[in-house]
């Protein structure tokens, strides 16, 4: 039986394969919204729409981040820790995580100490990209599609063009 949390994503692939059963072309933009909770923690969750462990593990991959899978230790300030199933560890011994809240994976970090080449934004915009990508090939490829095209574009879109062939 299929994951009900990733019905959402089945659907909008689904019709967007079913736009035809030949060749077409999707164009995607990475997306990401952001839920940082002030308390007393220095962590901070920021909600992703990420649902797929593969995807992402994939994603981080393509981007050539190192990551442990977990569950792992997510270490932040005066010795805060927090547990994730992906840890990403930095030089300066404060870690980036993604825990999986019950219906989303949430990327824990404590911001003060971020050290990457990317600002949080532009970080989880690429993995939201990469994680969208192989979401998108994984499910067209299940469905019988095949990769014809894919290019990266200018503006840093991805054109991607899957086609079937029926006989």
């Amino acid at each position: 039986m299929s994951n009900p949390l990733l019905n959402p994503q089945k659907r909008l692939i689904k019709r967007l394969l079913a736009i035809g059963n030949g060749l077409f072309a999707l164009v995607f933009l990475p997306f990401v919204t952001f839920n940082i909770p002030k308390n007393m923690s220095h962590f901070s969750n920021i909600k992703t729409q990420i649902r797929n462990l593969t995807s992402l593990k994939a994603a981080l991959k393509d981007m050539g981040i190192d990551w442990k899978e977990g569950p792992h230790t997510v270490r932040g300030y005066q010795g805060q820790t927090r547990k994730a199933q992906i840890v990403v560890e930095q030089e300066n011994n404060y870690d980036i995580g993604f825990s999986w809240n019950g219906s989303e994976y949430e990327l824990i970090a404590d911001l003060q100490y971020w050290q990457q080449p990317l600002s949080v934004d532009g970080f989880l915009k690429k993995v939201t990209q990469g994680y969208a990508l192989h979401t998108i090939l994984d499910e067209s490829a299940k469905q019988g599609f095949q990769v014809a095209q894919q290019q990266k574009n200018e503006d840093g879109s991805i054109r991607l063009v899957v086609q079937r062939w029926s006989a």
